[in-house]
């Protein structure tokens, strides 16, 4: 996924609210920014760090600049709209980029499964079981090269992890693919301290037969592209 205008350096001031933060472009100009992130964003909202914000030109837009990328040490990047994963993952599974799921060639995004949901992607293909798929966000880092998920309570990807398992008790492929937005991480773990109940639907899951994947993702200033794969870990934070 390339970003469509070339990103603009600068230095968070704060993110005051989900949705918005204010920082100082190179030049000294104090803007406001869409932050496209409900999420706690633990580690990646302290004062001064290194931003990219997207400019835009959009009259129909209130704010003219979007923030994209965090700047993290040693080289690393961290990628913070959420709504990036599935683009990333929809060119990957398009291209049968994802091992696992290299063999389906139908990919149909936001099919109604489950209680009242849409599943991300619906895979199909003659002669194969059809494939849910759902994609989470993952930007938390606390220790060493662990990735984490979730960064704050979410009732509702316990709930897509309720329904994973129902199709998966169906006889139907049912697949959690984690995609951690950032590239100092090797692993993922469960964020079991911060949202007890996730950490316990999500072993709940992968008892049932949910599969569980995980990739990084190749960051920088131009794009947001799908990296290598990740091992998942089980077990709860210690």
């Amino acid at each position: 996924m390339r970003f469509p205008t070339p990103l603009v350096p600068a230095r968070l001031i704060r993110r005051y609210n989900r949705f918005l933060a204010e920082a100082e472009l190179e030049g000294g100009e104090v803007v406001t920014a869409h932050c496209p992130n409900p999420g706690s964003m633990m580690g990646l909202t302290e004062a001064g760090m290194r931003i990219w914000l997207e400019p835009n030109d959009d009259p129909r837009r209130k704010l003219r600049w979007g923030w994209r990328l965090v700047e993290l040490p040693g080289g690393h990047w961290s990628g913070i709209d959420t709504a990036v994963p599935n683009r990333v993952v929809k060119e990957a599974l398009d291209a049968r980029a994802i091992g696992p799921l290299a063999a389906y060639g139908t990919v149909r995004p936001e099919v109604k499964y489950g209680a009242a949901s849409r599943v991300d992607f619906l895979l199909t293909e003659p002669g194969l079981p059809d494939a849910w798929v759902e994609v989470k966000n993952v930007h938390l880092r606390r220790t060493d090269d662990w990735a984490e998920f979730p960064d704050s309570v979410t009732a509702r990807g316990a709930r897509h992890l309720a329904e994973l398992s129902a199709m998966a008790v169906r006889g139907h492929r049912a697949v959690m693919l984690y995609l951690v937005q950032r590239t100092d991480c090797a692993r993922l773990r469960m964020a079991a301290d911060l949202d007890p109940a996730y950490a316990a639907a999500f072993d709940a899951a992968r008892a049932a037969g949910v599969e569980m994947l995980c990739h990084t993702c190749v960051i920088d200033r131009e794009s947001v592209t799908l990296g290598p794969a990740l091992p998942v870990d089980p077990l709860p934070q210690a």
